[in-house]
């Protein structure tokens, strides 16, 4: 989650050692302890409660992938389940290529940039 290692975490309770103290060091963990399991019950309720009000139509919606840099990711790389393509509109048809954009050479020297009046 944080991408904190071993050493890094031995590092900062050592830090926070010296800087808070023996004595008020296990109060702050217990807190920090307490806030986290707050904060987990609420996402959790969120989370159950968003389940609930949408109801069995979307029973099987991964609310991991409403997360906005994964919608993202999706739409610029392609979904990896699928290997770059799309679901078609019906069953039994195959999928198709996700289409895109073509790219475009860089400009030469002394060649000036595309410029659209209607647009500014």
């Amino acid at each position: 989650m944080f991408n904190i290692g071993p050493l890094e975490l031995l590092v900062l309770a050592v830090v926070g050692l010296i800087v808070l103290g023996p004595d008020k060091l296990p109060n702050l963990a217990r807190d920090a302890a307490r806030m986290i399991k707050t904060l987990r019950e609420l996402a959790n309720g969120a989370r159950s409660q968003l389940r609930d009000e949408l109801g069995p139509e979307f029973a099987d919606v991964d609310l991991r992938s409403l997360n906005p840099r994964t919608a993202i990711s999706r739409a610029l790389l392609g979904d990896e389940e699928t290997g770059g393509t799309t679901p078609s509109s019906a069953p039994g048809e195959p999928t198709k290529p996700v289409s895109r954009p073509p790219v475009q050479a860089p400009l030469g020297r002394n060649e000036a940039a595309p410029f659209d009046s209607d647009a500014t």
